[in-house]
């Protein structure tokens, strides 16, 4: 390439975060805005503030590039006006030798490649060795024709991704609306039971039942979130004895209950298939086991509604399906039900909308992966000396 290689600090001063003590924030826009890490960032500019502080102790200033210095390390934005930042930020100011969006641009190109130093808990980078990193040094005039060739690439990928993103976003929500109203235009004609009346509900077991240390390499299955939340059940972690799940035969799953997770992604729902492992639910699981009267893929399907989802807010006051709020609330809920001949034909259906949704939505996150590795590659053009002929 030929180009001329710098250290950051021979053309920019690296201003490292430092937090005020947390009794001078505030959020009345008293002080400076402060920004302690990336949780602002957009994709080229910072947001809004979330916080303000009357303790000002490292400064930044409209225009510097902000990078995010711990967990993770090498994100990049400019500030858009004096701020204060805290441990988990740098400011990188440069001087007159480099144009901010050339550098901008560079160390967006070298994110993946930018090296923290592995602590207790944080990944994190000093300032000295920001100041270490190498930068291109060529005429101010070829570094804004580069920005320039960058800008207006970028500004068209960006216009694609907001379009492949909202295509996305209506391909997700396909399924929910063909649901909605599948269930609104023919419910009122099925008969209409409790949940109780058609569902077996088992909460998995608390009060240190299912203890960690209990667990083992072989054995029978102990069934986590995970399973519902990526529908599968071939990937186990943790087992039992023989005598384990004997005890606690009451949280046993069976091919063709439903399980749906109750904490940290909540409200995914997923069938036992019928290779299922024998094995039982742990704490984090609601199982629900149908009756004769309802198909475990109808059930699903309701669940995943909005018409249900909608109806448990109602019930529970605003805490939705996920929450889990109260099993007790689930139990008392209406749920209309077709004859099985229909539930069949629902579910048939369904499984076509569905796959429909689905391919949509692959086609659509392959495409935002596309436009995600396309400015990655005009980057490593643009810095290994591709984009310098004129145009």
């Amino acid at each position: 390439m030929g180009w001329e290689m710098v250290k950051i600090r021979d053309v920019c001063e690296v201003i490292s975060g430092q937090s005020p003590k947390g009794q001078y924030y505030n959020d009345k826009g008293e002080g400076l805005p402060f920004y302690q890490g990336k949780k602002e960032f957009g994709t080229r500019f910072i947001g809004p503030p979330q916080k303000w502080t009357t303790n000002i102790t490292k400064e930044a200033f409209e225009g510097d590039i902000l990078m995010s210095v711990r967990a993770p390390v090498g994100p990049v934005n400019f500030a858009t006006q004096k701020v204060c930042i805290g441990r988990g930020l740098a400011a990188i100011r440069p001087g007159d030798k480099i144009d901010r969006n050339f550098l901008f641009y560079y160390l967006l190109s070298i994110r993946d490649e930018i090296q923290g130093s592995e602590g207790a808990v944080f990944a994190s980078i000093n300032r000295k060795q920001i100041e270490a990193l190498e930068t291109p040094l060529v005429s101010i005039e070829e570094q804004r024709r580069i920005v320039a060739i960058l800008d207006e690439a970028f500004a068209d990928i960006d216009k694609a991704r907001a379009l492949a993103e909202r295509n996305l976003e209506n391909a997700r929500e396909l399924f929910a609306s063909y649901l909605r109203t599948l269930f609104k235009t023919r419910q009122h004609r099925w008969n209409l039971f409790k949940f109780r009346e058609v569902c077996d509900f088992v909460r998995g077991p608390f009060g240190g039942s299912l203890k960690k240390s209990s667990f083992q390499t072989t054995g029978y299955a102990v069934y986590e979130q995970q399973h519902a939340i990526n529908n599968q059940f071939s990937d186990i972690r943790y087992f039992v004895d023989k005598k384990k799940f004997q005890d606690m035969a009451r949280f046993q799953l069976r091919p063709g209950d439903l399980i749906v997770s109750c904490s940290g992604t909540m409200g995914r729902i997923a069938i036992a298939p019928d290779n299922l492992y024998e094995g039982i639910i742990n704490q984090a699981l609601l199982r629900l086991t149908p009756s004769n009267k309802i198909k475990s893929e109808f059930l699903k399907l309701w669940m995943e509604s909005p018409n249900f989802q909608e109806e448990i807010e109602v019930r529970a006051q605003g805490a939705a399906i996920r929450n889990m709020a109260s099993v007790k609330i689930l139990k008392e809920l209406d749920i209309p039900i077709p004859n099985m001949s229909e539930q069949e034909e629902i579910i048939k259906l369904s499984e076509s909308m569905l796959v429909r949704a689905e391919s949509l939505i692959t086609n659509y996150e392959s495409k935002l992966a596309a436009l995600t590795d396309l400015k990655k590659s005009l980057l490593q053009k643009a810095f290994t000396g591709e984009l310098t002929k004129a145009a």
